[in-house]
């Protein structure tokens, strides 16, 4: 046997014990965004640590940013083999709503091939299968190729100090290719290969009227409510055809030929799937485009969340002196962050009230990314992709945003390929988000195959 086979077989053996180690690794709860879970990013971070200690890799440090920490670590001992960036992140969304997870989100639980948890699938079970990979190759001999970590913690905030660390430590992270592990697939038994992101800006736009909440009886009628300036300004940003309406939207977005329409169709799902992975009772969204190009490839403008007056139980009734929304834009190429931001301005300016005061802020922005199909590091992911589930792979233009694989274009100079084993349906964001578990175990093996094939 090789020392691939060695390795597969090694993992076969320990699936067990991988899957304890994961439940381990899931059960912290690293959520980025708020300040009483910085002692469990830095538990998070301290357990990659020792996974990277432990198969061998050098120079491992949990390293500070302007905000949660990045781990490295590093093995450059093959100085004729090509050197991968291993990319991640440790942290998760929050859980909410608590009340709609059938079991609590950082109390892992097995049911029906599936571990059921915040971060299951996003990202922590990509991540935890290549470091399993690579335990598995370790424990044959040295690893097959030099390999350096980048496992940040602040994916899941829009990455704001990702781009620092990578301009300050350039040199460090000089490498072939990026194997970026936040990702998925198309299907259980139809591996896929990601070859485009959105792009995106986050907001949030506060409107101001008086300089408390008032009473309605009274001040009804004659003191102009935010809420309802708000919510004014919100309708109008889409048209009846579900078109974004910011001035120059759109003026950058590439139009799609025949050609890149018939490759879509390739990975398209029915109007049926998207019901069923949804759960909502109906699809909306651009005229003139299918949902599978609508996610892929035309850019969006979504709410995801406003705040106004009394929402407690019962009755209060109030005017309200403030409402806040908060507004994100996915982006295509080749737009740009900055301009969304100049562009949303401009519209709100020309729409809104004197009788209300308003600001802006923006929380993140990230361009869209993709990959080269004809890298040998995708050819390569590709063929372990056949080895392992004997289907060749889809090449899928995603929806979502992974900021690094553009920062890592624009400031490394290296192309990425996203290789994860997630799928479309695993409820990332939301309650009773999960990983099925054949699937984590046909990655760490492809992730093995991959690997061996890269160094050769």
């Amino acid at each position: 046997m090789s020392a691939t086979d060695d390795a597969i077989a090694y993992a076969q053996a320990h699936r067990d014990d991988f899957v304890n180690e994961l439940i381990e690794f899931l059960s912290i709860p690293s959520v980025s965004t708020l300040p009483e879970h910085a002692g469990d990013i830095q538990r998070t971070a301290e357990w990659l640590v020792a996974q990277l200690e432990r198969m061998g890799m050098n120079n491992v440090a949990i390293m500070p940013t302007g905000g949660h920490p990045v781990v490295y670590g590093e093995w450059l001992g093959a100085p004729d083999k090509p050197t991968a960036l291993v990319y991640g992140h440790y942290d998760v969304q929050p859980p909410d709503p608590l009340d709609e997870w059938e079991t609590p989100p950082f109390e892992p639980t097995i049911r029906d091939d599936y571990v059921f948890a915040r971060g299951a699938s996003d990202m922590k079970s990509q991540i935890f299968g290549l470091l399993k990979a690579l335990e598995s190759l370790v424990k044959q001999g040295d690893p097959p190729l030099n390999l350096k970590f980048v496992l940040e913690g602040e994916e899941e905030v829009g990455s704001p100090n990702l781009a620092g660390f990578l301009k300050e430590h350039a040199d460090m992270l000089k490498a072939d290719f990026v194997l970026n592990c936040d990702s998925a697939i198309y299907a259980p038994d139809q591996p896929s290969l990601v070859c485009s992101l959105r792009g995106l800006a986050y907001f949030e736009l506060h409107v101001r009227g008086a300089r408390q909440d008032l009473h309605s009886g009274m001040f009804g009628g004659v003191v102009h409510n935010p809420a309802q300036v708000l919510c004014e300004l919100i309708g109008a940003m889409h048209d009846s055809d579900g078109r974004v309406t910011l001035p120059g939207f759109y003026d950058k977005v590439r139009t799609l030929t025949d050609e890149d329409r018939e490759d879509i169709a390739k990975s398209a799902k029915s109007d049926e799937r998207w019901l069923e992975m949804s759960g909502a009772p109906g699809l909306w969204g651009e005229k003139g485009y299918t949902p599978t190009e609508r996610v892929g490839v035309r850019p969006t403008l979504d709410v995801n969340g406003i705040i106004s007056g009394f929402t407690g139980e019962g009755s209060k009734t109030v005017l309200p002196a403030k409402a806040m929304a908060k507004i994100s834009c996915r982006l295509v190429a080749d737009q740009d962050p900055k301009e969304v931001k100049e562009q949303l301005e401009t519209f709100i300016r020309e729409r809104i009230p004197e009788t209300v005061t308003w600001d802006l802020k923006q929380f993140a922005g990230a361009p869209p990314g993709f990959t080269d199909r004809s890298t040998p590091w995708m050819k390569h992911a590709e063929a372990a992709m056949l080895e392992v589930f004997g289907k060749e792979p889809l090449f899928v233009r995603q929806g979502g945003t992974i900021p690094i694989v553009g920062y890592m274009k624009t400031i490394l100079g290296i192309d990425s390929v996203l290789m994860g084993f997630g799928l479309p349906d695993d409820r990332i964001h939301g309650p009773n988000e999960r990983q099925y578990l054949p699937n984590l175990h046909k990655g760490i093996e492809t992730y093995i195959r991959y690997l061996d094939r890269i160094s050769k």
